[in-house]
């Protein structure tokens, strides 16, 4: 099943001499449940992908399809609605609220839509990150590490349809971004979690399912690791 879609997703900045084709008709599938990493250098296109991707910016020309809706159908409420209930973000800077506990953070998209919080599928995303022992701490008391598995397990938290990972390893070291992307792909797995990451480490990308790169804003291969989903 198809989960995540673009046509001709395209994105240009400026306009006459100062004109940059940040995205040039990009064309992508992600099944469900696929961990798919989006590899590309600095300046390739890969961060305003993965905006485009989450809703976080609107195109200049194409679509983006998450779930079966139109992103750049919905207008901007339904569109932040939409993003809250089924994408889920983790970014290279954690993003999370100093003011609230880990507990507190994970559950934080739940409560901002007035859901009902699943107890016993927060506590099992609490412990596969190994968070058991964190849950009263602020983020200025924990590590590196520690901050981006809390802010995967907020990511995980209201169930999206797609995570969207934007360099979570950036801030860690070699050892901890392991760490970190492994819990990423047991996620994957344990929860039946589709997840999209862009990154521009090789090595970090080799822990996907398949990997899809990006230069000069247009897809150039995407690399079957696994032998799940595909380029349609």
């Amino acid at each position: 099943m198809t989960i995540l879609s673009t046509s001709n997703l395209t994105k240009i900045y400026g306009s006459g001499e100062n004109e940059v084709h940040a995205l040039e008709h990009v064309n992508l599938t992600v099944e469900k449940g696929e961990f798919v990493a989006i590899v590309g250098t600095s300046g390739s296109g890969k961060s305003t992908l993965l905006h485009m991707l989450g809703g976080l910016d609107r195109p200049t020309s194409g679509s983006v399809t998450v779930d079966g809706k139109d992103l750049f159908s919905l207008k901007e409420e339904a569109l932040t609605i939409f993003r809250r209930r089924k994408i889920g973000f983790v970014f290279q800077n954690y993003n999370l609220v100093p003011v609230l506990n880990v507990y507190e953070n994970i559950v934080l998209p739940i409560q901002l839509d007035g859901s009902v919080i699943d107890k016993e599928y927060i506590h099992s995303i609490i412990d596969t990150l190994g968070l058991q022992t964190k849950l009263q701490n602020l983020p200025n008391q924990l590590s590196g590490g520690q901050q981006q598995r809390v802010a995967i397990g907020r990511a995980l938290a209201s169930k999206p349809a797609i995570i969207l990972a934007d360099e979570p390893t950036g801030n860690l070291d070699s050892q901890t971004s392991q760490d970190v992307l492994g819990l990423l792909k047991i996620t994957s797995r344990k929860f039946s979690q589709t997840i999209v990451m862009i990154t521009h480490n090789e090595e970090i990308a080799q822990l996907s399912d398949r990997i899809i790169r990006i230069e000069d804003g247009m897809i150039q291969t995407a690399d079957q690791s696994v032998g799940k989903g595909g380029m349609r």
